[in-house]
């Protein structure tokens, strides 16, 4: 079964009961029971619930994956993941990882004895050095948040898997749809599905896939014990969204390519990151390991402060300044204050992370009006 045919038909059938081709939202916190530990699969709603696990289902088929474990957000199912941890265990990530991750390993589970180290991934040797027998996993974020380089999945899994640690790929900023990290090695892929998979935001949602029933049945534990469960009405919104994944981000992908041409030639933008760019770095990774290079766009001013980038993100309509990311609209945001503002700013400067670094989402409008919005903020400059 082919991609556009999964988000459709993968892990979903018609509603036995009614026949509704949609899956219900079963909106019930308990399920009656014919007699005591007798009834039809399930119990209580925070352990099951139909709608739930027709998403899980669905999900685990995307990315090619036997589990999927959703949350009530992306941190919950990034704080799932790192509970599979125990004080004394070390994490290994990118030292340009998304702020809100970066805070979860540093200050919750660092206070419970969990040690995180973030070095440069695209580099193996880095990532090698500091491996030691604490080192239990290795967290991948690819394409970076919100610098956009490339981290090579495939030789990473391949290196933990030598010193038996464990791989999650947050796979967010790609989508399933781009990248299956799983294909290349991974033990655990993670989504915040409030971004392209429910893609309208109108939902805060996450998800893990494995194809490891061990680690599925850990991350099943959590879940019903930790409670951290999305309601049915959230993932109805969730399995409403995947059904035109790959249309959505397809054309955003589009739009992204001619935005970044776009920024490339503007005289007052000094850089632009994004992976589609042959003399980007990581491009030919890219090329090998996802089907397109995504809607994401970074790109910072010749004149380098936060003041000329507040003109820019003040002065847009059609790029609406705002958190997240993935939707159908085109999102504009400042990183260093706003998704990263949790990261020292002597760490975000290292990795290029200055204070005109604004980073978009491309959405699915048409292009020319949104180079046309750019335009005109850059006049205010």
């Amino acid at each position: 079964m082919k991609f556009g045919t999964k988000v459709i038909h993968a892990g979903i059938e018609p509603d036995p009961s009614t026949g509704a081709i949609m899956t219900p939202i079963f909106q019930t916190s308990t399920y009656v029971q014919d007699s005591p530990g007798v009834h039809k699969g399930y119990e209580y709603a925070r352990t099951q619930n139909p709608t739930r696990i027709t998403l899980e289902n669905n999900l685990a088929a995307l990315e090619n994956g036997t589990h999927g474990i959703c949350f009530s957000s992306g941190m919950a199912a990034v704080d799932a993941v790192l509970k599979l941890l125990k004080s004394g265990d070390e994490v290994i990530s990118t030292n340009d990882l998304y702020g809100g991750t970066y805070r979860l390993i540093t200050k919750v589970f660092g206070n419970f004895g969990v040690k995180g180290h973030f070095v440069p991934m695209t580099d193996i040797e880095k990532i090698e050095a500091k491996i030691n027998e604490n080192t239990k996993l290795i967290w991948i974020e690819t394409p970076t948040n919100p610098m956009l380089n490339i981290v090579d999945i495939k030789a990473v899994c391949e290196l933990a898997k030598k010193h038996n640690i464990l791989t999650c790929v947050d796979n967010t900023f790609a989508s399933p749809y781009l990248q299956t990290p799983l294909d290349l090695g991974a033990d655990l892929v993670l989504h915040s599905a409030t971004k392209y998979l429910g893609g309208h935001s109108d939902v805060v949602h996450g998800a893990v896939v494995t194809k490891n029933k061990d680690l599925a049945d850990r991350l099943y534990f959590i879940q019903n014990s930790a409670g951290a469960v999305p309601g049915p009405q959230d993932c109805f919104l969730v399995l409403r969204g995947i059904k035109t994944l790959h249309i959505r981000v397809q054309r955003a992908c589009e739009n992204a390519r001619v935005i970044a041409a776009f920024l490339k030639a503007h005289p007052k933008v000094s850089k632009v990151f994004y992976p589609g760019f042959e003399d980007h770095p990581g491009h030919e990774l890219a090329k090998t390991q996802m089907r397109d290079f995504g809607a994401m766009v970074s790109f910072t001013l010749h004149e380098d402060t936060l003041e000329a980038g507040s003109k820019v993100m003040s002065n847009t309509h059609l790029f609406s300044l705002a958190e997240s990311l993935g939707g159908v609209e085109s999102l504009i945001g400042h990183p260093p204050t706003m998704t990263h503002a949790s990261i020292p700013r002597e760490e975000r400067l290292a990795v290029g992370m200055t204070d005109s670094l604004i980073r978009l989402s491309v959405g699915i409008e048409d292009a020319d009006d949104l180079i046309a919005d750019l335009k005109a903020a850059f006049e205010h400059l």
